[in-house]
């Protein structure tokens, strides 16, 4: 069995679990995920914990359990605390600037770039060149922030582009005559 699937989940206050119809569901004070349940796996609720069993003995439930476990355990700390993703622009002229539910992005083409959030994620600008993701389904907020920073990879030789916050980028040295 995972090691990681071994670990009980500890429920915070305020935040309810039901598992109905194949299907696990997470309420918190930020909102509610609702995730399907995987047949390989059993969950419990021990008290204020949550524990994820394999059903049966094979490899695949074994593995199965360490993930959905950590599935759940991202699900409660999105419904409790958030997610959230920084992202940097680098470049002379790059600018980002949030409007409800859209985010415009000018970097360096011939027309501005327009990226419309999904249901559930906020975008926020707190200056022209950062922009700051939340949500409370940590996989989603990695996907926004994943297709905003595709529009304009760092390139390898100056490292202008969309970064995330914490990412280093290893520059090229130029070709020497």
């Amino acid at each position: 069995m995972s090691r990681i699937g071994k670990n009980p989940i500890p429920l915070p206050k305020g935040v309810e679990v039901t598992m109905a119809g194949g299907q696990i569901s997470v309420k918190g004070p930020l909102g509610a995920i609702t995730r399907p349940l995987d047949p390989n796996v059993g969950i419990e609720k021990e008290g204020e914990n949550l524990q994820c069993k394999a059903l049966g003995n094979s490899r695949h439930a074994k593995a199965m359990s360490g993930t959905f476990r950590a599935l759940v355990s991202n699900m409660v700390v999105g419904v409790t605390k958030g997610w959230e993703r920084n992202l940097k622009l680098v470049g002379v002229g790059y600018r980002a600037q949030a409007q409800g539910d859209k985010l415009n992005l000018t970097l360096g083409f011939s027309h501005p770039v327009v990226h419309q959030m999904p249901q559930g994620v906020k975008v926020a600008t707190p200056s022209q060149t950062e922009i700051l993701i939340t949500g409370v389904d940590k996989q989603q907020v990695g996907q926004v922030a994943a297709e905003v920073r595709a529009y304009r990879s760092p390139e390898p030789y100056k490292g202008k582009g969309v970064r995330y916050a914490d990412e280093t980028i290893v520059l090229k040295e130029t070709k020497k005559k």
